[in-house]
């Protein structure tokens, strides 16, 4: 009985996560087009972070210059990727980093679908400047980063996709 509470908990506890993390995100995208000037940085912690608005047409680290649609079909099939494998997921911490990953994708595949130019070439509002020449980005590329780096350390300790050790199947 215990199993199947913690199943039906895990299995679903990640789509509301995501819908937060879509919230944030395209909450602080918005915020960010209307208070700051297209490539104009501000310094927020003197050498350390400053906001500078810019719209991404590419990948992470502008890899994939000028295939945007094509990043918008990737984005798509991991969504639904990761819906299919969120069936899987069994426990808390399984949900919550599905539900930031999932949160992150869909955050920046809806920038893909309806920011300009048009429907599935649109650019990705980055405006998140770290130092040393590190590109911009947003939110949604943290979440993605953080939840999948944690899910490799975590696979690669043993654990299943979903929360599931080998011996416990």
């Amino acid at each position: 009985m215990i199993n199947k509470i913690k199943l039906a908990f895990g299995h679903w506890l990640f789509i509301p996560i995501s819908l937060i993390v879509v919230f944030i995100d395209q909450g602080t995208k918005n915020f960010a087009i209307a208070n700051l000037e297209v490539g104009k940085q501000v310094a927020v912690f003197d050498g350390i972070l400053s906001w500078r608005l810019v719209y991404n047409d590419s990948a992470a680290f502008s890899l994939g210059f000028g295939y945007t649609w094509i990043l918008a079909i990737l984005a798509s099939v991991a969504t639904l990727a990761t819906i299919w494998v969120g069936r899987k997921i069994v426990s808390p911490s399984w949900a919550l980093m599905g539900g930031v990953f999932l949160g992150g994708v869909v955050g920046n595949l809806i920038d893909r679908l309806t920011r300009e130019p048009g429907f599935g070439n649109g650019h990705v509002v980055d405006f998140i400047q770290a130092p040393f020449n590190f590109p911009v980005f947003n939110l949604a590329d943290s979440a993605i980063v953080v939840a999948a780096t944690i899910s490799v350390i975590r696979i690669s300790r043993g654990e299943t996709l979903g929360g599931l050790r080998p011996r416990d199947k």
